[in-house]
């Protein structure tokens, strides 16, 4: 059985930093391609980060691109998204996802999902 779990959400000043993370079940990290979507209120679903770890690639948002950083700790079968300079804007809902080929932007390409942690970014 295939479980993502995130956390480390919460509520932060604009400009703080808050560290995610994606504890993965049932299937290793470093096989998948893995990646961060988050969805505000009232909006889709949008890409934020991913990394496959065979292919050595990272892809990331123009929004948070220079911002963010996904890696992943392989002894722990645990993805991270790092999150600097957080803005008001960052404020969602944010999800892992995990894909059996390489990465996607596209959400409906991604077969696993965990259930979310909540970013909260105050002005």
């Amino acid at each position: 059985q295939v479980q993502l779990v995130e956390s480390g959400g919460g509520s932060v000043q604009a400009g703080g930093s808050l560290r995610l993370s994606c504890a993965a079940s049932g299937l290793t990290v470093q096989s998948y391609a893995m990646a961060w979507f988050r969805q505000a209120p009232g909006k889709e679903r949008e890409f934020v980060a991913a990394m496959y770890f065979r292919g050595g690639t990272t892809n990331y948002a123009d929004s948070v691109k220079g911002r963010f950083t996904i890696s992943i700790d392989s002894a722990k079968n645990t993805v991270y998204l790092q999150m600097n300079n957080l803005k008001p804007e960052d404020t969602a809902l944010y999800y892992c996802a995990a894909r059996l080929y390489t990465f996607s932007h596209s959400a409906g390409d991604y077969n696993y999902w965990g259930q979310g942690t909540r970013v909260t970014v105050s002005s």
